[in-house]
C-alpha cells in the first residue's frame, strides 16, 4: 500500500507517544465509504478547493491517529496533509508488482 511520510513543523500527540512525523497511507475504497465523501470539491469553473473538515477525517483514519491529535497540527502541516489526501484522489496508485 502506497504510503508518504510528512515531517511536522512541530511535534503532536497521539497514543501517548510525542509524533514529530506521520506516515500517510493512500485511502482505501472502504475508508471512502466510511466517510462518505471526498476530501475536496470542484467548482463550476473546475476549481478544485479542499473540503477541510472531510480532509481532518481522512487524515486521523489515514495516519491512524486519533481526531483530537489532527487538531493539535501546525496550520502548515494541516494545508501540506490535506492537499496530500487530495492528492492521492487525483493520480492512480502504482501498480501492484507480481511476484
Amino acid at each position: 500500500m502506497s504510503t508518504t511520510t510528512h515531517t511536522l513543523s512541530r511535534p503532536i500527540q497521539a497514543h501517548g507517544d510525542s509524533l514529530s512525523t506521520l506516515e500517510i497511507r493512500r485511502p482505501t475504497v472502504q475508508d471512502c465509504r466510511n466517510i462518505k465523501a471526498l476530501p475536496y470539491k470542484i467548482d463550476k469553473d473546475e476549481a478544485v478547493t479542499l473540503d477541510l473538515d472531510v480532509a481532518t477525517k481522512y487524515i486521523a483514519v489515514c495516519a491512524a491517529i486519533p481526531p483530537s491529535s489532527v487538531n493539535q497540527l501546525d496550520l502548515s502541516d494541516l494545508n501540506a496533509l490535506a492537499w496530500m489526501i487530495a492528492g492521492f484522489f487525483m493520480a492512480a496508485a502504482s501498480p501492484q508488482s507480481e511476484s
